[in-house]
């Protein structure tokens, strides 16, 4: 039965594609910075639905406290990355730079949810918890994409 981790994992694939694209120094101006608009769009949609549908009831576990406050922070400083990054030319190596320290963030924040965050909240919640969370993360998500690119 699909679980909330697989939709959030396909998630990070695609954020993690955007990275390379964005960071490519061979790659047109206009490409990367088409890539860094896509993954902004992505990052918000996942980070909201993710800790609307798996942060909140993490939190509300002695267990997961911790946890969820460690990775909801790590979601504001992607979020703060992407607003300074916004605004510059991808002409210029200020972008290449501001990409490379963005792709390095998130593949960490990445790396930490998948390698520990999810092991814990996979002993956390049941099993009908873990699918009931992927289809209300699910409507979330695409509909704050939806919103975003309309």
């Amino acid at each position: 039965m699909p679980t909330i981790y697989d939709e959030l994992r396909a998630s990070h694939e695609r954020q993690r594609a955007l990275c390379r694209s964005m960071s490519a120094s061979r790659s047109a101006p206009a490409k990367r910075r088409q890539a860094f608009l896509e993954l902004a769009i992505e990052l918000d949609a996942h980070a909201a639905a993710e800790e609307r549908f798996l942060y909140v009831p993490m939190l509300m576990l002695d267990g997961g406290l911790s946890v969820s406050r460690h990775a909801m922070s790590e979601h504001h400083e992607i979020e703060e990355m992407v607003e300074e990054t916004r605004g510059v030319n991808p002409e210029t190596e200020t972008f290449h730079t501001q990409a490379q320290d963005l792709g390095h963030l998130v593949r960490h924040h990445l790396k930490e949810e998948e390698q520990g965050f999810f092991q814990l909240s996979g002993r956390l919640l049941s099993a009908p918890q873990k699918a009931d969370l992927r289809k209300r993360y699910l409507v979330d998500y695409e509909r704050l994409k939806a919103q975003a690119t309309g």
